[in-house]
């Protein structure tokens, strides 16, 4: 019997096809075959004149959605409708999440096997022999409910998108786009970066001592006086600046008189000793939204950038042969382990830990997140056995990095808690008139449990420190101790903190916004769209966020209302269980129900008086006309008044809201009226360089002769370098950075024209349609023709190639060696090479000093030894704690 196999990725088909015998064909599709039309040339002819055809979805009806095969998914589509035509059955093996049960139906409808032909649906969630041929044995049909649940909610994020998109271009700016989840996620972002505008900073002032006993030191920190509690960052309202409770502020006179005071007020007493044990539990096993977080915050990797690597890992790495998955299936809510992961799992924490990490019984996790996907598993490796170690040669180091999380987190999450002694000391002095108490803590760890796996990180970096052991000396109440130094320290509270991918994503998924597995989609569109930037890891709402944002919170409340978009999300659910009518929910929320009005009735009814947004800075104490921020087609800008000549100007892309104050704006229109800033001229003419600063961010512009301006020619600009700011251009630099683009002649190999200019990405050589890329723009700036012609006569590295490791030292053939001896910097320390023999230079040796006979004795003394016969180490860790 012939079997069909369709999977989504050829990655995937490339991995199952080697588990499966004879009789079997496995396909890709590719992911999508079939959607919602993208644009108006995608509409069918017989549909194009249909007022609702640009949306893809029959509002005048039923809100039959109108499917496409899009054109890069036609020649796939076709490879499957001719495989089927003559097999026994086709199995759809697509992911098993309601996206994948999605693909499946039309995969279904598109590829119209034979009425002979069976059609069954498998799901596994991880990519092994065993989770296929279990598949295999239980195929069931696809789930109408999910995909009908799917359908709805693409239907409702396109007549969300559709119908508000047209707005924004009209009142805000080009190109733009709203989202049922994405424009809640710019709103979050923007509330946020709200919060730090108010924010009004607070000076306080606080004492620190090293006290010194007979046992060691400590360190403490003053917090009470004559009974009085001190001040601290908590005291403080973050919008008016003033102290919120009745804790004692101290300014700078007052602390240095309690610091001389605190000096003089030996000996102190240690007035209580305070410790209590306590545990710290382990964390629990990866969902999809805890990976992204964790992946952010140790690894600094997007969530889009985590997804694809995870990906990777699910649909199989090549293990020297052996094509496996080494991870689950990366979209979850589940918490749920299988009963082998866990005897896998505590097989492990015995060999590597010892017994004595071991909990009694497995510990199995349940998820309590509010619209849970589907429960499968959570994300773990597939072979537990599979230690990030033994399969580091075969993978790239992102690869590395993430299973070596997940494999740590998922042993972690099965050992026994961490044991934890807290304890807290006073002490204390009368000196000058005052009672002085100063108190220190101290967090020793009396079996570290987990922790010898697994640290969770976090998104404060203030809280890694409490992860740190800190042990007090041996204290007694009563005894004496003696202040050795003191020291005032001030300090400002601080505004806010803007979101990260990390934080984002729990924000998110706590306030039930959204799903798990389009997180990455979304905080990867609202950069895209321009709606947020990243500076270091903190997503930066723009102006044009601030500007969309208001459009719709003026006049769309609901829409981007965070309690109204998870009830949404709801009532998706109860269209999967089959509770609620699909049809009927989407009439609701287009047309109106019930004296509510639908969408289109809101946007027909307000969008002629909605007005251009504008967020106020401040007057104008001069002319007392409001300073405003608008967007336009270029970007965003000041304007004064009503504009004109001098009360405007551009604002960079990249300057967070927060930080644009009244008085810089003052400066920026003062500037703008005095005219672009000329930093340098052009050496060859003389010519004016001015300093611009546009949509994409600060330039240069070369200053135009009267008679150019008459011809109408454009003029030349040349984009600063990816990292360089406006204030980072030197003088210097402006000779150089007027070069580009620059004309090399043509390529002697084809006549082809050669071209170095600066793009979004560095410094790049372009011959024809090729390109190859330069690491430094000064480099490029000076690069030779002739350097140039070489440059691109040297193959591009492909995917997954190595940079070849760079001479230290040549030394040419040696007699003995197999060819040129070389002195490498190799990826694990420098090494010496003669192209068939490599040897790590002895520890402590200077590869740039070696002499050739010293290298060439190392080199044949490596030879003689053989090839390396590695060994597998089994540790097995004891605690050190005493």
């Amino acid at each position: 019997m012939s079997k069909l196999v369709i999977v989504e990725s050829p990655a995937k088909a490339k991995t199952i096809s080697r588990f499966l015998g004879k009789g079997y064909e496995v396909l890709a599709s590719f992911g999508h075959v079939r959607d919602l039309p993208q644009s108006a040339s995608d509409i069918p002819a017989e549909f194009k004149k249909l007022k609702w055809a640009k949306l893809g979805v029959n509002t005048d009806s039923e809100f039959e959605p109108l499917y496409i095969i899009p054109d890069d998914k036609k020649r796939h589509v076709d490879s499957l409708k001719k495989a089927a035509k003559d097999v026994d059955e086709v199995l759809l093996a697509t992911d098993e999440d309601r996206e994948g049960e999605s693909i499946s139906w039309h995969i279904l409808q598109v590829v119209k096997p034979k009425k002979s032909t069976k059609v069954r649906r498998i799901v596994f969630h991880e990519v092994t022999p065993e989770a296929i041929n279990e598949a295999l044995r239980n195929p069931r049909d696809i789930d109408e409910s999910l995909v009908k649940a799917q359908e709805t909610r693409r239907i409702l994020d396109r007549l969300y998108g559709y119908s508000l998109s047209p707005l924004l271009w009209k009142k805000v700016a080009p190109k733009l786009s709203a989202g049922r989840v994405q424009s809640v996620a710019v709103r979050l972002t923007v509330m946020r970066e709200r919060e730090r505008m108010q924010f009004v900073k607070s000076e306080y002032w606080d004492l620190t001592a090293n006290f010194k006993v007979d046992a060691g030191s400590f360190d403490a920190k003053l917090i009470r006086v004559d009974n009085q509690k001190i001040s601290s960052g908590q005291s403080f309202d973050s919008t008016t600046g003033k102290l919120k409770d009745k804790s004692f502020l101290i300014d700078q006179a007052l602390c240095q008189s309690l610091l001389e005071a605190a000096k003089e007020g030996n000996p102190y007493k240690v007035l209580k000793i305070e410790a209590k044990p306590g545990q710290e539990n382990p964390p629990k096993p990866f969902q999809t939204s805890t990976l992204q977080q964790e992946a952010n915050r140790k690894l600094r990797f997007s969530s889009k950038r985590t997804m694809q690597i995870a990906q990777n890992l699910y649909e199989g790495i090549d293990l020297g042969g052996e094509r496996v998955g080494l991870i689950t299936y990366m979209r979850t809510d589940s918490l749920m382990l299988s009963a082998n992961a866990l005897k896998q799992a505590r097989d492990v924490i015995v060999d590597l830990y010892g017994r004595e990490y071991l909990p009694d019984k497995p510990v199995q996790y349940r998820t309590k997140a509010k619209n849970a996907q589907e429960a499968h598993e959570a994300i773990r490796p597939t072979d537990l056995s599979k230690r990030p170690q033994d399969v580091q040669r075969y993978l790239t180091d992102e690869q590395f990095k993430l299973y070596e999380l997940i494999w740590k987190r998922t042993i972690a999450c099965q050992m026994l808690p961490a044991q934890v002694l807290r304890s807290t000391v006073e002490v204390g002095t009368k000196s000058k008139g005052r009672d002085l108490v100063f108190s220190a803590s101290g967090r020793q760890i009396t079996f570290p449990g987990f922790l010898r796996a697994y640290v969770e990180g976090s998104d404060d970096p203030e809280a890694e420190l409490d992860q740190k052991e800190s042990i007090l000396p041996p204290l007694k109440e009563g005894q004496s101790a003696v202040l050795k130094d003191a020291k005032s320290l001030q300090h400002f509270t601080m505004p806010p903190a803007r979101y990260t991918e990390a934080s984002l994503v729990g924000k998110l998924e706590s306030e039930s916004v959204g799903r798990p597995s389009t997180y990455a989609s979304i905080i990867s569109t609202i950069q895209d769209r321009g709606y947020v930037f990243k500076r270091g890891n903190e997503l930066v709402p723009t102006f044009t966020a601030f500007a969309v944002t208001e459009l719709l919170e003026n006049n769309f409340e609901e829409l981007v209302d965070i309690e109204f978009t998870a009830k949404m999300e709801d009532q998706l659910d109860d269209i999967a269980d089959g509770k609620r009518d699909a049809t009927e929910h989407l009439k609701a929320f287009y047309r109106g129900s019930n004296g509510n009005p639908g969408l289109i009735e809101q946007i027909d009814e307000k969008a002629p008086n909605i007005p251009f947004p504008a967020l106020k800075i401040g007057d104008d104490p001069g002319s007392n006309n409001p300073i405003v921020v608008k967007v336009g087609r270029t970007g965003a800008y000041l304007q004064r008044g009503e504009g004109g000549q001098g009360n405007t100007a551009s604002l960079d892309p990249e300057l967070p809201p927060a930080d644009l104050t009244l008085d810089s704006a003052l400066a920026m229109l003062a500037g703008s009226a005095d005219g672009p800033k000329s930093i340098g001229t052009v050496p060859t003419s003389g010519k004016q360089v001015f300093l611009k600063t546009g949509r994409f961010g600060p330039y240069l512009e070369i200053e135009q002769t009267e008679e150019e301006i008459a011809r109408g020619d454009k003029p030349q600009r040349v984009s600063l370098p990816p990292g360089m700011k406006a204030d980072q251009v030197a003088e210097e630099d402006v000779p150089l950075l007027v070069l580009f683009p620059r004309d090399l002649g043509e390529f002697p190999d084809s006549g082809a024209p050669m071209t170095i200019a600066i793009g979004r990405f560095g410094p790049y050589l372009k011959v024809g349609d090729e390109f190859r890329n330069i690491p430094d723009w000064r480099a490029a700036a000076k690069l030779s023709v002739a350097d140039a012609i070489e440059l691109f006569r040297t193959p591009k590295a492909t995917r997954g190639s190595r940079t070849p490791a760079s001479a230290i030292q040549e030394f040419g053939k040696l007699e003995g060696a197999e060819g040129n001896v070389r002195v490498l910097s190799g990826r694990y320390g420098p090494y010496v090479t003669d192209g068939k023999t490599n040897a790590t230079l002895p520890k402590g040796t200077a590869p740039e000093s070696i002499s050739a006979d010293e290298a060439l004795k190392i080199l044949l003394a490596k030879a003689a030894a053989g090839p390396t016969k590695t060994k597998r180490v089994i540790r097995r860790g004891k605690s050190r704690v005493k």
